[in-house]
């Protein structure tokens, strides 16, 4: 007994039509509903930025300050 694992092929015309139905199914999102999210996901980016760079403006301060002695 042989067991190839493989499902029989498929035409990818067939492929391609369910892709196509799939996407159809989709709830996409509204305009203003994709302009708040890019908006919130930039301030929440600008903030994470600012905060990460104050933490590492710190750390470069007590190592300058307290290990090299300048």
């Amino acid at each position: 007994m042989t067991y190839h694992g493989a499902t029989p092929k498929r035409s990818r015309f067939k492929l391609i039509g369910d892709i196509i139905a799939e996407l159809k199914k989709v709830t996409w999102l509204t305009r203003r509903e994709a302009a708040y999210l890019t908006f919130l996901v930039l301030v929440v980016a600008v903030v994470v930025g600012i905060i990460l760079g104050s933490a590492d403006l710190g750390f470069y301060e007590i190592v300058q300050n307290f290990f090299l002695g300048q």
